[in-house]
């Protein structure tokens, strides 16, 4: 049986002050982050972790899903003795955030979530099909190649996951920011109900993409930086 830790997650760590966890997306790694852990670090402790399975931190035995990298996230905070943090979480990493928030409500500062989505239809379709497609390619393969296996795995979050309810985020009583971008592949509609089910949330739509973070630094560090002096 697994010890209740059966990974060490792999993380980077810049700056002093306040606490500041950063969740990267779906098949990515904490370097996502390069444009943002500059100024972010001026005034805070970042702490940019790799997710399970993703960067350098292992896979490890346990389940491939949103909850377990949330109880990851947990463990992780355990051990690193952080009782509270500031957590800020871009498209898979929001839902990961959200996730843990909604567990572990009293472990969150404030909130921040850049792109993400409740449930897999918060996608555009025109995103969410191709996805698909090589969900169900990579799985007619995983028994014979283990690259396949792993981009079925990998794939799998977008397509089942994740499950949260709009009606739970009304516990979620710490500040949010909702961010996402002008052409997000989250359906604007989809970012429109996360921020009204949030009792205590600020919206932020950035000119761009989905990784407007990474695309427009200046714009999306000013946002939250503007956030985090406000609330």
């Amino acid at each position: 049986m697994d010890s209740p830790t059966d990974i060490q997650l792999h993380y980077n760590e810049y700056g002093e002050g306040p606490p500041f966890i950063l969740l990267h997306g779906n098949g990515e790694s904490c370097d996502y982050f390069e444009h943002q852990i500059p100024s972010f670090s001026t005034n805070y402790r970042v702490i940019a972790i790799d997710t399970r399975g993703h960067g350098q931190s292992p896979r490890g035995e346990k389940p491939f899903t949103i909850v377990q990298f949330a109880e990851d996230l947990h463990d992780f905070m355990d051990e690193q003795g952080l009782d509270k943090v500031i957590l800020l979480g871009f498209s898979d990493g929001g839902n990961i955030a959200l996730t843990f928030a909604l567990k572990y409500p009293e472990r969150v500062e404030k909130l921040i979530v850049d792109g993400a989505n409740l449930f897999p239809r918060g996608v555009k379709s025109r995103y969410q099909w191709p996805i698909e497609l090589g969900y169900r390619l990579a799985k007619l393969f995983a028994k014979k190649s283990e690259q396949a296996r792993k981009n079925a795995e990998m794939l799998g979050l977008m397509v089942n996951e994740p499950h949260i309810d709009p009606a739970e985020l009304s516990k979620l009583i710490m500040p949010v920011l909702v961010v996402a971008g002008t052409k997000d592949m989250i359906k604007a509609s989809h970012t429109r109900l996360i921020y009204k089910s949030l009792p205590n949330a600020k919206l932020e739509i950035i000119v761009g993409d989905h990784f407007v973070a990474n695309k427009r630094p200046e714009d999306f560090n000013a946002v939250v930086l503007t956030f985090l002096a406000e609330f």
